[in-house]
């Protein structure tokens, strides 16, 4: 069989040890897991960031606070809308005595839920960049150790005896960086955009808040 052959990624995987195919199984799950989590996870904070910007476009313009209400209500449970379910406990809890710190208190009850959804499954996509190198530098120390084990029943060593092992063990090097790389680069991506997100909800907290502390003064009818 031509050494070419012998080389080729599926052929040195189909031919790996036991350790090392389990070792690349594994990468390989926890590579789909991932990319699973990527388009998930950027897909709903990119509708977040959308919806989040058409409320804040609503609140802004003027509109009625009720007229607002009326509509976080009737989106509940249908269609996520950050902001618009923080807006609705701080509002909701302001109506039933028209008291300031009760408002706050349910917004950032509302804000910590919220932000505990956005940050859902990011943990794995770092557990994922930090530990495939080293599962992949296992299987790559397994594989180079099984090529010198061989070496040990041949009496002249030569480049075509070791190649296919180190071969081998270099394929989980690279899967490990496979899985690794998308994983943090992600991470970090949706970390940064988990992160502006909550500066906006906190920042429209306090101003909300604001607003309700002028409504309690008595320029606010239900």
């Amino acid at each position: 069989m031509p050494v070419q052959e012998d080389l080729s990624i599926i052929s040195l995987v189909m031919h790996a040890s036991i350790v090392v195919q389990l070792i690349l199984l594994l990468l390989v799950s926890l590579s789909i897991g991932s990319w699973s989590i990527i388009f998930r996870k950027g897909i709903s904070l990119g509708a977040v960031r959308r919806q989040t910007e058409a409320f804040e476009k609503d609140f802004w313009s003027g509109g009625d606070l009720s007229t607002l209400l009326e509509a976080a209500q009737r989106n509940q449970g249908k269609h996520a809308n950050s902001l618009q379910r923080i807006f609705q406990a701080g509002m909701q809890e302001f109506l039933k005595g028209k008291d300031i710190d009760p408002a706050r208190r349910a917004m950032k009850a509302a804000y910590q839920r919220e932000m505990d959804a956005l940050e859902a499954n990011l943990p794995f996509l770092a557990s994922v960049g930090s530990v495939s190198p080293y599962i992949g530098l296992f299987g790559t120390v397994w594989g180079i150790m099984n090529s010198f084990r061989g070496l040990a029943n041949v009496q002249q060593a030569t480049l075509a005896s070791v190649a296919p092992g180190i071969a081998e063990a270099l394929v989980a090097t690279a899967i490990g960086l496979f899985a690794a790389i998308p994983a943090v680069v992600f991470y970090n991506r949706s970390a940064s955009d988990v992160d502006r997100l909550a500066i906006r909800f906190e920042t429209f907290i306090e101003e909300f808040t604001n607003i309700l502390q002028r409504q309690s003064n008595g320029k606010y009818s239900a």
